[in-house]
C-alpha cells in the first residue's frame, strides 16, 4: 500500500537533525494531526533514538496494526510538529502529552 504522506520530501527542513530515528503513528504523517502523546524508549539499534509519536487518538487496534507506524527519521517528524524539538534531549524514560486545553506538553508521570 502506497501511502499519502501530508508533507512532501521536499517541504521537510532541517529542524531536528542528526537526532536518528524514531517511530511515528500514521495520524501524524498521513492525516496531519499534531503529536499528542511522545515517548521515549530505549532504541532498538544504533540509529534509533528511542523516540515514539502518536496523536493520542490511536485505538489499540490501530497501534496493533504495523502497517499504522513507520520508521522515520526524527526531523521529519519535528517538521510535522515543531513543538517537540524543545524535547527531544530528554532522557530514555521521558514521556509528554499534549494538555487538552492548553495545547501545551506536559510530562507523563504515572
Amino acid at each position: 500500500m502506497h501511502k499519502k504522506f501530508k508533507l512532501a520530501e521536499n517541504e521537510i527542513n532541517p529542524v531536528a537533525t542528526g537526532l536518528g530515528s524514531c517511530i511515528a503513528s500514521d495520524h501524524i504523517t498521513v492525516d496531519g494531526r499534531k503529536v499528542g502523546y511522545m515517548y521515549r524508549d530505549s532504541p532498538d539499534n544504533e540509529i534509533d533514538s528511542g523516540w515514539r509519536f502518536m496523536s493520542g487518538k490511536e485505538s489499540q487496534v490501530f497501534i496493533d496494526n504495523p502497517k499504522n507506524l513507520e520508521i522515520y527519521d526524527v526531523n521529519t517528524i519535528a517538521n510535522y510538529d515543531p513543538e517537540i524539538v524543545p524535547f527531544l534531549s530528554e532522557p530514555i524514560g521521558a514521556a509528554y502529552e499534549r494538555d487538552p486545553e492548553t495545547g501545551k506538553f506536559v510530562e507523563v508521570t504515572e
